[in-house]
């Protein structure tokens, strides 16, 4: 079963997909720096993160100088919800 999953590269680029484990949005040469799942709050103009990988645990957002996010979410907000309940943080 599918679900809408991120990843966070050591290039600071999210991937994204509706996809059965985390590590199927690598490609090839990529690092992975944790992931999570995602949705798009349309009203708000925002993508939302959440949680965090089974496969890389939570993002490292903190090792990127820059988030890159994919070109059809450009302009949005983009807000990361810990799993630990801890604040939200806005990466991008």
């Amino acid at each position: 079963m599918t679900h809408p999953k991120f990843i966070l590269t050591a290039e600071g680029e999210i991937k994204m997909g509706m996809v059965t484990l985390h590590k199927d949005l690598l490609e090839s040469g990529d690092q992975c720096l944790g992931g999570g799942y995602w949705e798009v709050d349309y009203g708000s103009n925002r993508l939302l993160l959440d949680g965090e990988s089974t496969d890389f645990g939570a993002p490292l957002w903190h090792l990127v100088d820059e988030v890159k996010v994919p070109k059809g979410f450009s302009g949005m907000a983009v807000v990361y919800y810990p799993s630990d309940g801890s604040e939200a943080i806005r990466v991008a």
